[in-house]
């Protein structure tokens, strides 16, 4: 299927509560050679613990879990393995959820209404940094944050994290928040793709953030899509 240009594969870590759903993904994931199921979990305790141990490059959770949900479980998986891509595949379509977790530092929220061929893009595309929401949930990522964003817009506005940006780089902030790689990114600002890579560790310093989808979050946040 896709290259990731790596010569090991993408080890994943499934957290469902329904043995099945989780036998059924590991068949459809298996497919693709350079995805690697190396365990599941089906509780937020038991997933911490397995990320631990194992140190996936990948996670995939759902967020309806027993006792603690997915969002809320976000923060202990980070700790527990840093350098994974923590990616939401869920059947809730609610913004809110969306948005929570993303603040709270997923790398994607995917739906399982979504095709096996596209999971396994999705996948691929996280472990190279891009964001990866589905396409269902922009136009609510978009709306959620609009409307918590209204009653503080002068504050957003003067917030000095987005004063910190040069205007190049706010071009690429934009060219983040629509998901855009940085090849597309550089192909429609007519400069090295190297460049903007160099640009986007910038924007992340600056910002203080980790991942671009927390980037395009910041960007929805300011209005500058």
């Amino acid at each position: 299927m896709n290259s990731t240009h790596r010569d090991a594969p993408i080890r994943i870590l499934l957290v469902d509560d329904h043995t099945l759903f989780r036998r059924g993904l590991t068949a459809l994931l298996s497919r693709d050679p350079m995805l690697q199921i190396v365990g599941d979990a089906a509780d937020a305790g038991e997933a911490q613990r397995r990320a631990e141990a194992l140190q996936p490059d990948v996670i995939l959770l759902d967020n309806h879990l027993p006792g603690v949900n997915g969002v809320d479980a976000l923060p202990a998986l980070r700790e527990a393995a840093p350098q994974a891509r923590l990616i939401m595949l869920t059947i809730s379509e609610d913004g809110e959820d969306l948005a929570a977790a993303l603040r709270a530092g997923a790398s994607g929220y995917l739906l399982k209404t979504m095709e096996g061929e596209a999971l396994s893009r999705a996948i691929h595309r996280a472990v190279r940094g891009e964001p990866v929401v589905a396409d269902e949930m922009t136009g609510k990522l978009v709306e959620v944050y609009r409307q918590a964003a209204a009653p503080v817009a002068p504050a957003a506005a003067s917030a000095p994290q987005s004063g910190a940006l040069s205007p190049r780089e706010t071009d690429i902030l934009r060219g983040i928040a629509r998901g855009d790689s940085n090849k597309v990114i550089a192909r429609d600002l007519g400069i090295a793709e190297t460049t903007v890579k160099i640009h986007v560790q910038h924007i992340l310093r600056k910002l203080g953030v980790s991942s671009r989808v927390q980037v395009a979050v910041i960007a929805v946040e300011r209005g500058l899509i």
